[in-house]
This record gives C-alpha cells, sequence and structure tokens, in this order.
C-alpha cells in the first residue's frame, strides 16, 4: 500500500517470515485470559487459530518484576483488583510457555511473549522463540531494553503513555533493523478517537522503521482497518473467549467471532490503495469518525492516558523500608511500575547510577526514591 513519498516499504521480519504492506501480522494477545490453566491456553490458541490469527502472545509473569506489593488496588476494565496478588497467582515456571510455545506452532501460529524484567527475559530467551515483545509501561525500563537487545531478536515495542522521546531513547537500546514500534493508548478501553492514527507515517519517516498497532479500543473494525489503511504492517489486539471470563483484560478483548470480523477487515482493507481504503472505510463508518480518528499525527499523550504518564510507567522504587543514613545498594530498589497510590520515583536509566549514594531521609517501602531522598 503506497501513496506518493509515503515512507512505506520499510519491513519487519520474523525468522523467514517479512512483513510490509503485503503481508500483515495478526496477533491475538492472549495475556492472562488462560488465569495460568494450560488447557484454557490451549482452547484460546485453537480458537485465536480458528479465528485467523497469524500469532498468539503471552506474557511471562513474575509479580516482583513489575510492582511492589504496596501497590494496592488497580482499576481495570473489570472493576478494581489487587493486582500483585493476581499477578502471583498467573506466576508460572517456563515449561508452561514451552508447552504452549509447542502447541501454537503446532497449529501454525507463531509464538510472542512479553517479559516484564530480568529474570523472565532470560528464561524467555532460553526458550529460543522468533521475536519478543516490550509493553509500553517496560518502554523507559533501560536495563531490560538493553538485556533484550543483547539476544539479538527482532522485537516488538510497545508505545502507549509515551512521549516522542522516550521512543527515542528506547530505540537507542536496538539496533533499528530489527525493531517494529507499536502505537497504542494505554487506556482500558481507550476511545477510538484518541488514537491519532496520522502518528503512524510520522513515527515511519522519523525513526525509520516499520510501525503497527496495539489496540485497546472496543471496537473490532474500526482502528485496526484505519491503522493498516495508514501502514501498519501489524496489528495486536486482546483475545478472549468470551468477555464474561475473570482475565484482567477480558472486558476489553475480543471474542473469537469479532476477532474473526476483524482479521477479514483488515486482509479486505490491505488490498486497496490507502485513498480507496480511507474512501471505503469513511462509507462504511462516516467521514467525521474518520477523520476524528486520523488525528492531525502529532506524537502525544493521549487525553485518556495522560493520567497514567510517570505512573504505568517504571520508575525506582524502594523494595523495603529504606532508612536516614543507609547506603543505597543493589536489591533495596527496583524499576517497578508506580500505578495510583505510590509516588513515582527518578527515571529507570538511574538504576546504577544512585548505588552507593546516602540516603538522607526515610523512604517507606514501596515508595519512589527521589533525588532530594539522596
Amino acid at each position: 500500500m503506497t501513496d506518493g513519498d509515503f515512507y512505506m516499504g520499510k519491513q519487519f521480519t520474523v525468522g523467514s517470515a517479512v512483513y510490509d504492506e503485503g503481508r500483515l501480522l495478526i496477533i491475538a494477545e492472549l495475556g492472562s485470559s488462560h488465569g495460568a490453566d494450560p488447557v484454557k491456553a490451549r482452547d484460546l490458541i485453537d480458537a485465536a487459530a480458528e479465528a485467523g490469527a497469524d500469532c498468539i502472545k503471552l506474557q511471562m509473569i513474575y509479580a516482583d518484576e513489575i510492582l511492589h506489593p504496596n501497590t494496592g488496588e488497580v482499576p481495570l476494565p473489570g472493576g478494581p483488583r489487587r493486582l500483585y496478588d493476581t499477578f502471583r497467582a498467573l506466576e508460572r515456571p517456563p515449561s508452561f510457555y514451552a508447552g504452549l510455545r509447542d502447541y501454537a506452532e503446532s497449529r501454525g501460529l507463531l509464538f510472542l511473549c512479553t517479559p516484564f524484567g530480568p529474570k523472565s527475559a532470560a528464561e524467555l530467551a532460553a526458550l529460543k522463540p522468533a521475536f519478543m515483545k516490550v509493553a509500553s509501561p517496560e518502554l523507559n525500563y533501560t536495563g531490560l531494553l538493553r538485556r533484550i537487545a543483547s539476544y539479538g531478536l527482532p522485537v516488538l515495542l510497545s508505545t502507549g503513555v509515551s512521549k516522542l522521546g522516550d521512543i527515542e531513547a528506547a530505540l537507542g537500546c536496538f539496533s533499528r533493523d530489527r525493531v517494529c514500534l507499536l502505537h497504542c493508548v494505554t487506556a482500558y478501553p481507550a476511545p477510538e478517537t484518541d488514537y491519532n492514527l496520522r502518528v503512524l507515517e510520522n513515527l515511519g519517516a522519523v525513526f525509520g522503521v516499520p510501525v503497527g498497532l496495539s489496540d485497546h479500543s472496543r471496537d473490532p473494525e474500526l482502528v485496526p482497518t484505519l491503522a493498516v489503511a495508514m501502514g501498519a504492517v501489524a496489528v495486536e489486539k486482546h483475545f478472549c473467549l468470551s468477555r464474561q471470563d475473570p482475565g484482567l483484560d477480558d472486558p476489553i478483548a475480543l471474542p473469537p467471532e469479532d476477532f474473526r470480523r476483524m482479521v477479514q477487515g483488515i486482509r479486505r482493507i490491505s488490498t486497496l490503495e490507502r485513498g480507496e481504503a480511507l474512501a471505503v472505510i469513511a462509507e462504511e463508518r462516516g467521514k467525521a469518525l474518520v477523520e476524528a480518528v486520523l488525528g492531525d499525527g502529532v506524537k502525544r499523550l493521549a487525553p485518556s492516558e495522560e493520567a497514567n504518564y510517570e505512573r504505568t510507567n517504571r520508575s525506582l522504587h524502594a523494595l523495603r523500608d529504606i532508612r536516614e543514613g543507609e547506603i543505597l545498594e543493589a536489591g533495596m530498589f527496583r524499576p517497578l511500575r508506580t500505578e495510583k497510590t505510590l509516588r513515582p520515583g527518578l527515571h529507570p536509566c538511574w538504576e546504577t547510577g544512585i548505588a552507593g549514594r546516602v540516603v538522607r531521609r526515610f523512604i517507606p517501602a514501596g515508595e519512589g526514591i527521589r533525588f532530594e531522598d539522596l
């Protein structure tokens, strides 16, 4: 799909498969919908394959790599949840993911998984996946990005709740010929009119990489098909067996029949030139709505995710009470998601820079560590 001097032609390669405007990668994000049950996970994989997905994505979860127990309850699509405890219940050994990788591949699907820290990244790399995914909250987790880059795999970088400088810094950890950026809005659900999909073209042009979409909106087709019209080479959407299931993201995920509609819509639009594709979607959905979803193309925080900036993202947090006069050492703090109740700390790039500093005032367990504390 080309249009004038559009930047397209950039490709994202996974193994021997090349994804571009002629071949799109459609990802069913299973996330935690399996509830750590291998039987349900295989049912999800079967349903995703039958709905037309090219790839399934899982999350390799260890609660201590993601947030502090003192984070408390977090507002989620299904209502407030004590997220730390929920993550602990989802922890499984690498063999769980190895079995699902093998099963997905037996169904002709690519296996993709998201690590959240050094332990999960190392265990995932040992499974020899074809590629990896970085979730939006970890886009600023410098130490994790460098570790993932060291494996030399293609990487999908999700860019929700980020600014242009955050994306540039993250890309600095990788070889750009191995990266695809996924435009995302970190809200659950995300309003379709927050997506500003003209930013896809601009991100590709500014950074010289292929671009795609990680979509949290409820509509099965509107945002995904418009993203494809604007040059997305990959589309990721949460997948569930039923929106009434208890998974963290099930209330905003697509059940099989809706996912199949999305796949069919994407495949249809991908055969058209951009102008024709936009005209078709505008005829079906209304020109005003299409223009609102396309936006002005300027990369900025979407209204629905602004409050999440520096909270959903990572910052340095105390793992235990740290007393005045103590010297900071590794193991006393970690880059974690702040969420709603704790205070944000320093950017994760300071993870090695603050070691050895003297603490000048008490830092409660879980709270962010700031320069004025040292």
